[in-house]
């Protein structure tokens, strides 16, 4: 039996972090979620995730540190970065993030980019992280279309 993906939810909006868990459970992943950053480290250690959906907005601190603290541990973790929050392309590409997706979600276009990053090597990922030249989605808001 195939195991199924585990994926961690972060952010500070108990809404969206419902929605999403739906969403990717409905989709056949195993998903928890957390709020606050201390919460997310916590998760990512007790159970280590496929990958995390990472909104910049958490309790206790900023969706950055969370991302340090879990690619410091995890460094082959792909990350999500989801974000209202304009300009952030650029800090996303030198964190080395897998992929940003800018409020509002558009939830297909979501689901094959978490598909997609499921999907890669991990020699891509740990590229990505330390600054080699890797695949990056970025899907801006407002409908309009980025790569992939």
């Amino acid at each position: 039996m195939k195991r199924r993906k585990k994926i961690l939810v972060v952010g500070d909006d108990p809404s969206a972090r419902t929605m999403l868990k739906r969403v990717l459970g409905g989709a056949g992943y195993q998903v928890r979620s957390a709020a606050g950053c201390s919460a997310a480290v916590h998760a990512a250690q007790t159970a280590p995730p496929d990958l995390v959906l990472l909104d910049l907005e958490v309790r206790e601190g900023d969706g950055w540190d969370v991302f340090g603290r879990l690619t410091r541990r995890l460094p082959s973790l792909p990350v999500v970065i989801i974000s209202a929050r304009p300009n952030q392309v650029f800090t996303a590409l030198a964190a080395g993030v897998g992929a940003l997706l800018e409020k509002p979600l558009h939830i297909p276009q979501t689901l094959r980019t978490v598909r997609r990053l499921l999907r890669e090597s991990v020699d891509t990922r740990v590229a990505r992280v330390t600054g080699k030249l890797a695949e990056f989605y970025y899907l801006p808001a407002c409908g309009a279309q980025g790569p992939g």
